[in-house]
């Protein structure tokens, strides 16, 4: 388990035991399903403090798994015999969509619509860094000392499913991260990290990343109700173009920081295993 996972967990844990109490139990003997499955399904707050009355799917999963994660480990201990969870169904998860399909015009359009107000402002920074093939985590804990102008690289640390390695920038990535390492440097010289705030936690971070990238999707048309673009069909369009400069699957890995040629293939879109037949899958 990640350590950003075992942050949520235990936030989620602690929820629940507050959520208990405001019901009258303060045992965790005495927490049945009915009162989990409340608490999974329970309003919440997004980023900004504001209510949700309906949590996402993936918020109810993640609590659902903190809960069984809780349990599992408090059976293992000898603090409980309880298992509410014993008869709690999955909670559906659909299948991944395809992704956006980006062009490059579109990508064009999302780097016009983020320089706004650059350099004071994050999105191009954030879209530069997404564009050089760093991932939402990765842009999280990017920092003005990762970058090397001169060499036009910048280099990461990975995250938790991700290898660190060294990207090479384009050009335009070159040009506005320069001026926001300039920016920083200058009016904020506290505030080392490119694109969020450096007193964020590492979860919110990375929540903040993909809540920029989607005000850029929506401010260049892109994301619609109709349509969703997401930070990985960015990603996509990173992977297709690598293949297509170099041909080489190994190096599509390698600037994604992905342990997995499968994953390599799958964000190329290249179906490059082939079946009993013989002929492509």
């Amino acid at each position: 388990m990640s350590r950003q996972t075992a942050k949520l967990y235990t936030r989620a844990a602690e929820g629940l035991l507050v959520y208990a109490e405001a019901h009258g139990i303060t045992l965790i003997d005495e927490v049945t399903t009915a009162l989990t499955k409340a608490f999974v399904d329970a309003p919440g707050n997004d980023r900004h403090g504001n209510v949700i009355v309906t949590p996402e799917d993936g918020t109810r999963r993640q609590r659902r798994s903190a809960l069984a994660s809780l349990y599992t480990h408090a059976r293992a201990l000898g603090l409980t015999l309880a298992a509410p969870l014993v008869d709690s169904p999955p909670i559906h998860r659909s299948p991944r969509k395809a992704g956006a399909g980006l062009t490059a015009d579109e990508i064009k359009r999302m780097q016009f619509h983020s320089e706004r107000g650059m350099p004071a402002t994050r999105d191009a920074a954030l879209l530069a860094l997404l564009l050089t093939g760093l991932h939402s985590a990765e842009i999280a804990t990017a920092a003005t000392t990762d970058l090397d102008l001169e060499a036009c690289e910048i280099t990461t640390a990975g995250a938790t499913y991700t290898e660190a390695r060294t990207c090479p920038l384009t050009d335009w990535a070159r040009y506005v991260l320069g001026l926001r390492r300039t920016y920083l440097t200058e009016k904020h010289p506290a505030q080392r990290l490119l694109v969020v705030n450096i007193r964020s936690a590492p979860h919110v971070a990375q929540s903040s990343v993909g809540s920029g990238f989607g005000d850029i999707a929506r401010r260049s048309g892109l994301s619609t109700a109709a349509r969703k673009v997401e930070p990985r069909d960015v990603t996509r369009f990173v992977a297709t173009r690598i293949l297509d400069e170099t041909g080489s699957l190994s190096e599509v890995a390698r600037r994604l920081g992905l342990s997995s040629l499968d994953s390599a293939a799958g964000y190329a879109g290249l179906q490059w295993k082939t079946t009993r037949g013989g002929g492509t899958a």
